[in-house]
């Protein structure tokens, strides 16, 4: 596998539970590799909807791989240059 190049796996989010999800530039539909522990998993679909069923509490990792975190997702802008610092904002409420 290579990776960051304009034909391969780049990668674009990870999770606090050590994931991490890669688009695959050179796939001709969306396609999604998520990695976590050395396992490897293929979603063929956008990353807005992996997102969303993450976020539900679907197995998107892998089997058995459901994590339900209810009330607002906790997200953070990473810095892009030597004086920025992370920037941490928190969704809406769920209501779950």
């Amino acid at each position: 596998m290579r990776f960051s190049t304009r034909n391969d796996l780049w990668p674009i989010a990870s999770t606090d539970r050590g994931e991490t999800i890669f688009l695959d530039a050179a796939a001709d539909a969306t396609r999604l590799v998520v990695n976590y522990d050395e396992t490897w998993a293929e979603r063929r679909m956008s990353f807005t909807e992996w997102l969303y069923r993450y976020l539900i509490g679907e197995d998107m990792t892998g089997p058995n791989s459901s994590a339900l975190y209810p009330g607002p997702v906790k997200l953070q802008h990473l810095p892009m240059s030597v004086g920025e610092r992370p920037e941490l904002w928190y969704g809406p409420d769920r209501g779950m």
